[in-house]
């Protein structure tokens, strides 16, 4: 294989908003994620709405909810 063309893989800190942290490897040091396993609602059981642009309160809105 050719010598200096793969990127650098180390070790990797992933943070999810909810606070988790978990270490792995990877070509990034720190990677920043939304939903991980401890907060998803198929893991989880629980139901949560994540709202991108409003989406959730426009369809609240305009069906009278």
């Amino acid at each position: 294989m050719k010598e200096a063309i793969h990127p650098n893989y180390g070790p990797a800190v992933i943070k999810c908003a909810c606070g988790e942290v978990i270490e792995t490897r990877s070509t990034k040091p720190e990677i920043r994620v939304e939903i991980c396993s401890k907060c998803h609602p198929f893991f989880t059981g629980r139901q949560k709405l994540v709202d991108t642009g409003g989406r959730v309160d426009r369809f609240n809105k305009r069906y009278g909810r």
